[in-house]
């Protein structure tokens, strides 16, 4: 009998801790984990989640938004408290949103709003802000003249439109600035390099570069060095190869987000709703510029 109730107790404590766990588990549904600035913010929602005692379930959609609508519905099945999505792109994420929605998750949307279904709360830098702030040092430092070029992150995703719509608000009014070309590159390194690339055989003139992201920055600076021209180049994300390249002069500035901090306000304001507290639908990170 004593054996029996030994096993019995450890069995009730087994249950009860794996209940425990299943209660505290959220999930972190990542556009992409091959870009630095996404990784960041998978760190900062980790340590944060660490912290508060939160079991986080990462899940990388590799920038598909049908394997985006696949991870959200694994963790819908794995009946998490609560998820916390950074969309593929802002439209097609709908579904996944929704998928929560029918199953009475709670959603968290990162960087990225969605355009649909029911999201308690919006993390993100002000990406219409940052795209004019990127204008305004690009016009700056033409002195108001120049033929410049806009690389796009990925077509749809609300960060692409919210940087570009900010960066055309000041270079649209500057009469001496002319976009020669708007091209998009995915928020890629190597999609930067190519394209930027075709853009310079393109376009005999060109005086300064805008991109969406680092990433693409990094990538048309290198090609802008292949070419042997001097343009400088505008990034966004301030990732830690961006900042470096700022230092080192291969890009003339960044205009910072802090990813890690997004992923840490995600898990807080997570923590919040569980516990039934009313947290804002918007909440802004704070951007900075980073020049040499």
């Amino acid at each position: 009998m004593r054996k029996f109730l030994t096993a019995a107790l450890a069995a009730t404590a087994i249950m009860a801790s794996a209940s425990a766990q299943a209660a505290d588990s959220i999930a972190l549904v990542v556009s992409t984990l091959n870009n630095p600035f996404f990784v960041n913010l998978k760190n900062g929602a980790e340590a944060k989640a660490k912290a508060l005692g939160y079991d986080l379930l990462v899940l990388d959609s590799q920038n598909d938004p049908a394997k985006e609508l696949a991870n959200v519905e694994d963790v819908v099945n794995k009946k998490v408290k609560l998820l916390m999505v950074n969309p593929t792109d802002s439209d097609a994420v709908r579904s996944a949103v929704r998928a929560a929605n029918r199953a009475e998750i709670p959603v968290i949307t990162l960087d990225r709003s969605a355009s649909g279904g029911k999201v308690a709360a919006h993390i993100a830098s002000d990406n219409v802000a940052g795209g004019r702030m990127a204008g305004k040092l690009l016009v700056d430092t033409l002195g108001g003249q120049g033929s410049v070029v806009e690389l796009q992150g990925v077509p749809g995703a609300s960060a692409a439109r919210e940087r570009g719509q900010g960066f055309h608000e000041v270079v649209d009014k500057a009469s001496g600035i002319k976009v020669v070309a708007s091209q998009p590159a995915d928020f890629d390194r190597t999609k930067g390099l190519t394209v930027m690339e075709n853009i310079l055989q393109a376009q005999p003139k060109i005086d300064a570069v805008f991109a969406h992201n680092d990433e693409m920055a990094l990538g048309a600076a290198k090609a802008i060095q292949a070419s042997g021209r001097e343009i400088p180049v505008i990034g966004f994300d301030g990732t830690e190869d961006g900042v470096a390249a700022v230092r080192d002069g291969s890009l003339h500035a960044t205009v910072a987000q802090q990813a890690a901090l997004i992923g840490e306000l995600g898990v807080e304001t997570a923590a919040k709703l569980l516990k039934g507290e009313t947290v804002p639908a918007s909440l802004p990170v704070e951007l900075k510029l980073v020049t040499k």
